[in-house]
């Protein structure tokens, strides 16, 4: 399953590169891609695994900036 998701308050490029490389280590994880130019997250991931996939994403995404946040609805 491939999704893609607008990202709140992802201030720089760094944090976005940041937030990319912790989420490709997460467990069911087949791509991600982090922009912070279009403020978008790019997620692809197991189908069986993929809640769990999107709260990891959404948790390291809070580590790497504790005000940046993934719009999920």
């Amino acid at each position: 399953m491939k999704k893609t998701f607008a990202m709140e308050n992802l201030d720089c490029a760094n944090c976005a590169a940041k937030m990319e490389k912790a989420i490709l280590k997460i467990d069911g994880v087949k791509s991600a891609t982090v922009s912070f130019f279009a403020q978008k997250l790019v997620l692809e991931a197991e189908d069986d695994k993929w809640d769990a996939a999107l709260q990891a994403a959404c948790e390291a995404v809070r580590r790497v900036d504790a005000d940046c946040r993934v719009v999920v609805k």
